[in-house]
């Protein structure tokens, strides 16, 4: 946990931005995996560790914005939950370790969010993403189980993206260390088993044993794959040959369950043919000047549309495209290459607060989302704040299905070579990604170095291959 003026300070700010009514935040509980003993990894609520940093399970937390009261309910171990589990700090030790000194067992918050609600005061809380969560809002509040989301505060999921969106020194602190001592490790480790021969599933589990080895464990599913193409690729039986191109996305999550997300594409020979270096270089200089444009006040969308232009110039130097530039990218030609967004936030969700909906998170009044294919799919649109961390992340693909519907389609011909594009089939697809922190006069990438020029990551595998 961090210093406990930390979460005081946050819950003292939540209740100045709410202003009226409780705050209610449900923690998580266990959940079974295939029956009651046998339960997933369990993930505390990223709201919950926010302002209460306690990573547990079986824990609520009441803030009272007008009369200043803060309660933290659960239960100490039992007995036999310490012959299964082991002897375990008192609750109330945990919570003055996040600053709360009213501890209450867990049975008494039914009782006091009805004494609430009678008072006809209103119980602000955030959209549910588990059915349990959602089923005790509904009995709280007397809804049908489909109208829970719909009453969702939104006066307090605004509160709580205002304050998550801007990262203080302690979660910056927290991602580069992560970033340096186990993604960037694990990573290192990894390249060293790609080479003709090796599975797929060989090299994920290299990288998870570094990250595992490290005492942190994986922010979400590893995409290590021959078929970048398919975006969110989590299928890794396919044995590596040369000629083809590996793409690893994948990021530690640390102890105190902040995320770390990292893009690299690799030659699977040691090499990059010249086709592939032409679309590897291409993606470089988006990332690298998309990154360069990162600043407080610049509006993410305009970070995209760099990536976009960038992209679709130097498909057109290839001959992939053809007419003006700017024209095609206005009307959404790129997309059939590079069709999501440059990135999103990160922080203790890999796609932080994207639970509270995206739109509140990446979008606001100045911004709306775009309704154009690949743009539309744009996680962050808004203006840069200093203290927000984002992901920046192009990438050409050649997604055939795409391409053989587009072309019979006769979409956009005057903007792509279709028979240029062809040549390009089973070639695909290479992303390129860092976390990038906004700074007072700029930005920063998190972490060392973690090499992408062609030329560096052809002389790191020269030893693998």
């Amino acid at each position: 946990m961090f210093p406990a003026e930390v979460y005081i300070q946050r819950r003292k700010r939540l209740r100045e931005i709410v202003g009226k009514g409780v705050v209610l935040f449900l923690g998580n509980k266990e959940v079974a995996m295939n029956y009651a003993a046998n339960n997933y990894p369990f993930r505390q609520d990223s709201s919950f560790l926010y302002y209460f940093g306690l990573d547990m399970p079986g824990l609520a937390g009441m803030i009272d914005c007008e009369q200043g009261g803060e309660i933290l309910y659960g239960s100490d171990p039992t007995l036999e939950d310490i012959i299964w589990v082991g002897n375990q700090e008192p609750l109330q030790e945990k919570a003055l370790r996040a600053g709360i000194t009213l501890v209450k067992p867990l049975e008494r918050l039914d009782g006091d969010v009805f004494r609430v609600i009678a008072h006809n005061r209103e119980v602000h809380y955030l959209p549910p993403y588990r059915e349990q969560r959602r089923l005790q809002l509904s009995y709280y509040d007397n809804l049908k189980f489909e109208e829970v989301d719909r009453k969702a505060s939104e006066v307090l999921i605004r509160a709580v993206v205002t304050q998550r969106s801007v990262k203080d020194a302690f979660e910056l602190e927290e991602m580069e260390k992560t970033m340096d001592l186990v993604t960037r490790e694990a990573y290192e480790q990894a390249i060293k088993c790609i080479k003709p021969g090796s599975y797929e599933y060989q090299i994920a589990g290299v990288f998870e044993g570094s990250v595992l080895e490290a005492n942190c464990r994986m922010a979400y599913p590893i995409i290590c794959t021959i078929n970048g193409q398919t975006l969110h690729n989590h299928y890794y039986d396919n044995k590596l040959k040369k000629g083809q191109l590996l793409l690893i996305d994948a990021g530690a999550e640390s102890v105190r369950r902040y995320a770390t997300d990292i893009t690299r594409t690799y030659p699977a020979g040691g090499k990059f043919t010249s086709q592939q270096k032409d679309i590897y270089k291409i993606v470089l200089e988006a990332q690298l000047k998309s990154v360069q444009a990162i600043k407080p006040g610049k509006p993410y969308c305009e970070v995209h549309a760099i990536a976009t232009t960038v992209i679709a110039r130097g498909l057109k130097e290839l001959g992939l495209m053809k007419g003006d530039v700017d024209d095609a990218v206005r009307h959404g030609a790129h997309a059939l290459f590079f069709p999501h967004g440059i990135g999103h936030m990160i922080g203790l969700d890999v796609h932080d607060m994207e639970d509270v909906g995206e739109d509140y998170v990446g979008y606001d009044h100045e911004f709306k989302r775009s309704e154009q294919f690949g743009t539309a799919y744009l996680r962050l649109a808004k203006r840069l704040l200093e203290g927000n961390i984002v992901t920046v992340e192009p990438g050409i693909y050649f997604i055939d299905p795409l391409i053989d519907k587009w072309h019979s389609e006769g979409r956009y011909r005057d903007f792509i070579n279709y028979q240029m594009v062809n040549k390009f089939r089973g070639f695909s697809g290479i992303r390129i990604e860092d976390n990038v922190v906004v700074t007072e006069k700029g930005y920063r990438i998190i972490g060392k170095p973690i090499p992408k020029g062609a030329e560096e990551v052809e002389k790191l595998l020269s030893g693998s291959s």
